[in-house]
């Protein structure tokens, strides 16, 4: 009897290693799947936000004035009517969504590059601050994941710091892209929005613009360290009138993202650029990614390079309600330095040569 039950104990140990030797190679069969899937989900959610920022706000204009001339067009009255109502909100410190901001699929955006946050010093809630974001690139991916997102957690590693990215103000006049801007705690970059938000807001505010703009975005490509600067002093101008520390970001990979093709200065192509960007407010950019199903392809998909952002030490700055072009010209001054020494000193941490410059223009 006993030789019986040891027997078909045996039998039993035998068929369970048996069952867990057969998951466990079930599960190694579909985790290749598995991977497959979530870099799917990852080109899906970068892919969702390039079309969103290209194509809802003339989209969703053109549909609302579709429906008007159908049997929705009460829906299309009610929401002008709220439009109407609602113009000056982007101007007023906008309508930032902690639930859009957190929502899985930017984890996936921010898993596809990858993008990282790397914080350097401590900010104060007690002061408001304006970033300067380096450099440009065609989509800004890093300035949108690290701050108009909590993909990367910038309010862990910054508690009592809101920080509010500026984009074109143009955008806030389009249905439903405006509200899914706002939402991520995006604004205008016009004096309006800003004043509001480092005057009128209390304070741990931190207003976060693309300094070089639009022209930057033409001479950005793979290898490229060139930023717009020397003549951009406004941002400095403002925050000595409102007293707000000025803080250098550099997004090392950022020009990575695309490939373009940069015209140089005097040709024809450069200068139907240059009026095409003061008409409609940006650079029309000739640029290319990889394809959606075949990486070796062209398309609208990134590049997956890392993007590491850096957040540089504040400089403090008075308050001064009419500063003198002398007072400008030395913060402008410092916070040039203090930018050229974040790049110098991260840069071979991420890629870059030890004899790469950081060319400012």
């Amino acid at each position: 009897m006993k030789t019986i039950l040891a027997a078909y104990s045996g039998v039993l140990k035998g068929t369970g290693c048996s069952i867990l030797s057969a998951l466990q190679d079930l599960s190694v069969a579909f985790w290749p799947c598995r991977s497959k899937m979530e870099k799917q989900l990852q080109v899906i959610s970068v892919l969702q936000w390039v079309i969103s920022f290209m194509a809802m706000g003339a989209a969703c204009t053109v549909l609302l004035i579709y429906m008007f001339c159908t049997d929705c067009w009460l829906i299309s009255a009610i929401y002008t009517a709220w439009l109407i109502v609602d113009w000056n909100t982007p101007k007023q410190g906008g309508r930032r969504s902690s639930w859009v901001r957190n929502w899985t699929v930017w984890t996936y955006f921010r898993d596809y590059f990858p993008i990282r946050l790397i914080k350097t010093h401590n900010l104060l809630p007690s002061r408001n601050y304006i970033f300067g974001y380096h450099p440009h690139g065609i989509f800004c991916f890093g300035a949108f994941c690290n701050f108009g997102t909590e993909a990367t957690g910038f309010t862990k590693k910054f508690p009592g710091i809101k920080p509010s990215l500026a984009t074109l103000a143009g955008n806030f006049r389009l249905p439903v892209l405006r509200d899914y801007l706002m939402s991520g705690g995006i604004c205008p970059v016009n004096k309006n929005s800003i004043d509001y938000l480092l005057s009128c807001n209390g304070t741990g505010n931190a207003v976060v613009i693309v300094i070089g703009g639009a022209s930057e975005s033409l001479q950005c490509a793979p290898g490229m360290n060139i930023v717009t600067l020397k003549n951009r002093k406004g941002f400095v101008r403002l925050a000595l009138q409102k007293g707000s520390d000025l803080v250098p970001v550099y997004s090392f990979g950022e020009n990575d993202a695309y490939k373009q093709v940069i015209f140089e200065e005097g040709t024809y192509w450069r200068s139907l650029q240059r009026r095409l960007q003061k008409i409609i407010g940006f650079a029309p950019c000739l640029f290319h990614g990889c394809g959606l199903f075949f990486g070796n392809s062209w398309g609208m998909v990134p590049y997956g390079n890392p993007i590491t952002t850096i957040v540089g030490e504040p400089i403090t700055v008075p308050k001064i309600e009419d500063p003198t072009e002398e007072m400008v010209d030395l913060y402008h001054s410092m916070y040039i330095r203090s930018l050229q020494c974040l790049f110098d000193k991260y840069k071979t941490r991420f890629g870059l040569k030890e004899s790469d410059v950081l060319y400012i223009q």
